[in-house]
């Protein structure tokens, strides 16, 4: 698949998922879309970059979530110098304060 059909499939996604309206409407999609592997994969890394951003340490993620070291890694790797899409979505859902500089 060349370049710019994948940036089209993925726009299509993008565009899909700011159609949904509800959570519940965000659960049957996400249903539909994954399957429950995928499903858990994603949400377990979700709250693994919400406990990172909280500051607890790798030894209580992985007992608290059942991630691997490698999946936190992988994760803080994306919170300190990915796109900063975590660090907004937290802002939004109120799980982390606003930078004093904001």
């Amino acid at each position: 698949m060349n370049q710019k059909l994948k940036e089209q499939d993925l726009a299509f996604l993008y565009g899909a998922v700011l159609q949904l309206q509800s959570e519940e409407e965000c659960r049957r999609f996400f249903e539909d879309l994954c399957t429950v592997t995928e499903l858990k994969a994603i949400s377990q890394r979700l709250q693994v970059a919400k406990m990172l951003s909280q500051k607890i340490v790798y030894s209580d993620i992985v007992q608290e979530t059942g991630a691997s070291t490698a999946t936190i890694s992988r994760v803080n790797r994306s919170l300190q110098y990915g796109a900063d899409g975590y660090t907004e979505i937290f802002r939004r859902m109120g799980v982390l304060e606003k930078k004093e500089t904001e």
